[in-house]
């Protein structure tokens, strides 16, 4: 590996926002809702929603809540949060004096350092990792709009987004149609199949071995797909690499208006986005099983808008939150925010590695090539597991930070990004 020459290391305790901290450290409890209904192995899937058809009134409860909040609307905003995080790790390198070139460098390095920890993550434990998809995008982003001006981060924002939008309304038109064929047409069949590819053999398989394979396969069509083809994550970080130039989450107070008006729009659409699936779920509404592809284009698209609501909410809460501190950060979250508020911050200063723990706590429990259990939960029982998953990474992040220990995949990623430390930071 070649050595980059920086004059400062990795961000320090005191220079850290809470917005963003507090909004990975919370958005990993609604990541850990949406993964875990993909382990429930034993039971048949609703091809339009991915959560199991037949339950008892709680699991219909329990999946309605995930349709309209949660499915397809964290990774949005974790995309957002990472390009945002990108700018500040640029603006903080070049305020030291780090050349620009450099300080680019030191960015593609991380991003394809985190498509490597996602291949290895999705071969090992998850299908679903979404690491991958990040460093893919950041490495195409960064390349291409990093260095462009203002103006043009929101035109390609408008390019990239226009074709999102008209192929959700065009689905939409091409999916009422459909739902007026039947089944067994040839042409309903190859939409159902195109639009909700299986993707779960690599949980339901008794062979570790075996998912590997089915793992990496859906691995690498997630990857291209999310990272690239949807438009979502890279429409995301052209917002991000704009919000993070006015620092919009580091000083939320001086953005009141605008996180006010992007939370209300945003959560609005992404809560109403959601809703003919979750009332279709429930059977409120009946679309037949071979149109109900028609959700996923909307689930993208207003989760895009729900992600973006997400993220301005958090800012104002991390706003409340500074505005409650008496002085500037000292060493311990929890004297200076308050052990809920420190605990979910504690989770977000250490998202990379509560987001890799969740699988550890998840993947040999839960699949049938492990110990099985996902056969035997349910949506309400699958969701409390996931609250547990997420409150053991808390106590986790807790007692690293009590500790003065930093994430061990945090420590990995910085040591393989900036190399050995040659002079105290």
């Amino acid at each position: 590996m070649s050595t980059i020459t920086l004059i400062r290391g990795p961000v320090q305790a005191a220079e850290r926002s809470p917005a963003p901290d507090l909004a990975r450290g919370f958005m990993l409890l609604l990541i850990a809702i949406a993964n875990t209904t993909y382990y429930l192995w034993g039971s048949e899937m609703n091809p339009g929603t991915s959560h199991p058809r037949d339950g008892s009134a709680v699991d219909k409860v329990a999946d309605f809540l995930s349709i309209t909040f949660v499915d397809m609307r964290t990774y949005p905003m974790f995309a957002f949060l990472f390009g945002y995080g990108m700018m500040q790790l640029y603006n903080r390198q070049v305020a030291s004096g780090t050349p620009d070139a450099i300080a680019r460098s030191l960015l593609q390095r991380r991003n394809g350092l985190l498509l490597a920890f996602g291949f290895v993550h999705g071969a090992l434990l998850w299908m679903g990792d979404v690491l991958g998809a990040y460093g893919l995008a950041g490495l195409l982003m960064v390349w291409l709009f990093f260095q462009v001006k203002d103006r043009t981060l929101i035109v390609w924002t408008w390019v990239l987004g226009a074709p999102a939008a008209l192929f959700v309304v065009l689905a939409t038109v091409g999916g009422w149609f459909i739902a007026r064929l039947p089944a067994d047409d040839p042409t309903a069949r190859e939409m159902a199949a195109a639009f909700m590819p299986s993707d779960g053999e690599s949980v339901s398989t008794t062979s570790y071995l075996a998912s590997i394979g089915w793992r990496l396969a859906y691995w690498t069509l997630g990857t291209v797909g999310q990272g690239v083809l949807t438009l979502v994550v890279p429409v995301m970080l052209l917002l991000a690499f704009w919000a993070g130039r006015r620092r919009i989450l580091e000083n939320p107070g001086e953005h009141l208006p605008l996180l006010r008006r992007v939370a209300v729009v945003g959560l609005t659409l992404g809560w109403l986005g959601p809703l003919p699936a979750a009332l279709d779920h429930v059977g409120a509404i009946d679309v037949p099983d071979h149109a109900a592809w028609v959700f996923l284009p909307v689930q993208i698209l207003t989760g895009f808008f729900g992600g973006l609501g997400y993220v301005a909410l958090f800012g104002l809460i991390g706003h409340r939150v500074a505005q409650r501190r008496s002085g500037p950060p000292s060493g311990n979250l929890f004297l200076t925010d308050g052990p809920f508020t420190g605990a979910i911050q504690a989770v977000g200063k250490r998202s990379l590695t509560s987001y890799l723990l969740q699988s550890v706590l998840c993947a040999p429990v839960l699949a049938a090539w492990g110990l099985g259990l996902g056969q035997y939960l349910s949506s309400w029982s699958m969701l409390l597991y996931a609250v547990v998953v997420w409150g053991l990474t808390v106590a986790f992040a807790v007692w690293q930070e009590r500790t003065g220990r930093r994430g061990p995949a945090e420590v990995l990623l910085r040591r393989l990004v900036y190399g050995r430390p040659t002079a105290p930071r």
